[in-house]
């Protein structure tokens, strides 16, 4: 026999956290006609790995500019290819991933192009996604939640993931799949894929002024009400 538990706490946590969030740092609202294409998000995160989010920003849009087409940036040569991610912390790194990756998908759908996505359900677009070269969860749940596709996946990043940690709502050595999956059940389920990307905007900006990685700044953090460790600090 199985009980019926009743609604898990750590969704009114999530509701509770978004709500002290957003008087904290006022919404962040990412427009409609913002919304990059599937493929545009893909290599931004395959190149991005531990690079400001401007600078992979500026690194894609200057990958389009010079060559016209994400084809044309795989039939480039890889050494080509790191001169122009210098912006990247690992331009060498991203350089090969990013090809390895377009070539992949090329030879499985003839181009650079996603939309057969928008056809399969979130989890098992994922999946294929990270069979990708240089594709992780993170980047997986990018390409469903913050381009035009704007499905119900939670980005996960280290600020999200080391909040959720220390606040007790996953265990505290997740790493980002397993953060994902102990999130995506008790998220709200009246969130839309809109509030879920606003959701990790806002966790990026409390990690970057009071949940940071070493010191944190618990006084007066709006999380500090239902965090453990904002509780041992008290």
């Amino acid at each position: 026999m199985q009980f019926d538990l009743g609604p898990d706490p750590r969704t009114d946590i999530l509701r509770r956290l978004q709500a002290a969030l957003i008087v904290a740092f006022g919404r962040i609202v990412r427009p409609a006609d913002k919304r990059r294409s599937p493929e545009w998000v893909l290599v931004h995160g395959v190149i991005g790995a531990q690079t400001k989010t401007a600078a992979s920003n500026a690194s894609t849009e200057g990958l389009l500019a010079e060559y016209g087409s994400w084809e044309a940036v795989a039939a480039t040569p890889v050494a080509e290819l790191e001169a122009q991610l210098q912006r990247q912390t690992f331009p060498s790194v991203a350089a090969k991933r990013l090809k390895d990756c377009l070539g992949t998908i090329i030879a499985a759908r003839g181009s650079v192009d996603l939309r057969h996505l928008s056809n399969l359900p979130t989890d098992e677009a994922m999946v294929w996604l990270e069979a990708l070269p240089g594709v992780a969860r993170k980047n997986s749940a990018g390409v469903m939640n913050a381009s035009t596709f704007a499905r119900k996946a939670m980005v996960i990043d280290g600020h999200h993931r080391r909040i959720m940690q220390r606040m007790g709502v996953v265990p505290a050595k997740a790493d980002t799949a397993r953060t994902y999956d102990a999130l995506m059940p008790i998220v709200p389920p009246e969130w839309s894929a809109a509030d879920m990307d606003e959701h990790h905007l806002l966790l990026k900006k409390l990690g970057q002024t009071h949940c940071r990685p070493r010191k944190p700044l618990c006084e007066g953090c709006p999380a500090r009400r239902d965090c453990e460790t904002g509780a041992v600090t008290s």
